[in-house]
């Protein structure tokens, strides 16, 4: 990040280490649904639908939009639109794989919201929304709710402009794990985590390595690289300043031999069968980390509209620790710090608008910027 004077807190030590990195590179669903099976079922509205249309034939996913999510209650809200569907189910296991459509756990038409409650503990609740006719579809609330890394999250759960879905379960995304607690370590190993990719540069894994399970795969993967991409001298006096050194940090994302590099490594490690239950990871799991999902979902045929959602989620999965961050700097550089610590939507395009100044198109980028195909990471994480 851009250079500052400031006093000796901690908070501000800590920018300034951060403010080096950056130098570097950056830190970078109606029917009503009815109770039944184990918990307890209510309806609310429905989902949003999304614009593409559904897919046809009876062995595709009906379904244009689902969601699930986990409320501080414990409870789960499942949402989905399936047009032409009349009747759905929904059943509940805590093994993805292997959830018992003895019971259901809730009842709706073809679109509705259902919030289940009383399903008990589980290091994680998968939902299968089964449909009258055509594919179900498996979904689990998209955070893991790791207290010492509050943007940890599936990558998956998404539909694609075709009408198939991306398999949840199988790559994650994060910020740092250094602070990872033992209870933490645990439940990754017990959800499969065997594949940790790491966006950091050397200086930054030094000073807080990893904590994964035991027998994971270590992945360096620096994006950032070992020389000066050239990202110093921008001031964080201004808004304008900081929102202009993320907007060069993020083009540099996409045309720096390191970044396109690291990112070579990513796509080939998600794209292998042998690799499941990938991590991938940065220091604040929204640059470095935002550009490569925001890349995976395209290459994935994930609409634009979904690709900028999921990357503006790290706004309110770090609002907590940025707004402590943000008091805790001088009120001279908060409105540029403020740039920094958030996610912004100019901040992603400026990186979809250096893909096409470089390479022309998406698939161009791929292939020419990374060396890999679309086809292998299709094959291996969607569905429908």
């Amino acid at each position: 990040m851009a250079a500052t004077s400031a006093a000796d807190s901690f908070a501000v030590r800590n920018f300034n280490e951060m403010q080096q990195s950056r130098r570097r590179f950056l830190t970078t669903v109606g029917a009503g649904a009815l109770a039944v099976g184990g918990g307890l079922a209510t309806s609310a509205a429905p989902a949003q639908a999304s614009a593409a249309p559904a897919r046809a034939g009876g062995h595709r996913i009906p379904f244009t939009a689902a969601k699930v999510s986990q409320n501080a209650d414990g409870s789960f809200t499942i949402g989905w639109t399936a047009p032409g569907v009349r009747r759905v189910a929904v059943y509940a296991g805590k093994d993805q794989h292997r959830i018992s459509r003895r019971r259901a756990v809730a009842h709706g038409g073809g679109a509705g919201t259902v919030t289940v409650r009383g399903l008990g503990a589980a290091d994680r609740w998968w939902f299968e929304i089964v449909p009258e006719r055509g594919q179900s579809l498996t979904l689990a609330d998209r955070s893991l709710h790791l207290a010492a890394a509050p943007n940890f999250r599936d990558g998956g759960g998404y539909r694609t402009a075709g009408g198939q879905w991306v398999r949840m379960g199988v790559f994650y995304r994060s910020n740092s794990l250094a602070t990872l607690t033992d209870a933490d370590v645990a439940k990754l190993k017990r959800l499969g985590i065997r594949t940790d990719i790491d966006f950091r540069t050397d200086a930054e894994v030094a000073a807080g390595p990893d904590r994964i399970p035991a027998g994971t795969k270590y992945v360096f993967a620096n994006v950032a690289g070992t020389s000066d991409t050239g990202l110093g001298g921008y001031s964080l006096e201004t808004e304008a300043g900081g929102v202009a050194l993320m907007v060069a940090g993020e083009k540099s994302m996409v045309s720096a031999d390191s970044a396109r590099k690291a990112y070579h490594t990513f796509l080939t490690t998600v794209a292998d069968p042998r690799a499941a239950g990938v991590l991938y990871h940065c220091t604040a799991g929204k640059d470095r980390t935002g550009w490569a999902s925001a890349a995976l979902l395209t290459a994935l045929g994930v609409p634009r509209a979904t690709v900028f959602e999921d990357y503006l989620l790290s706004n309110s999965c770090l609002a907590a620790s940025n707004a402590a961050a943000l008091a805790a700097v001088p009120a001279s550089i908060r409105a540029g710090y403020k740039a920094v610590l958030d996610v912004r939507a100019e901040y992603l395009q400026s990186g979809f608008d250096e893909v096409a100044a470089k390479f022309g198109t998406f698939d161009g980028y791929l292939r020419e910027g990374l060396g890999i195909s679309a086809r292998s990471l299709r094959a291996r994480l969607l569905v429908g």
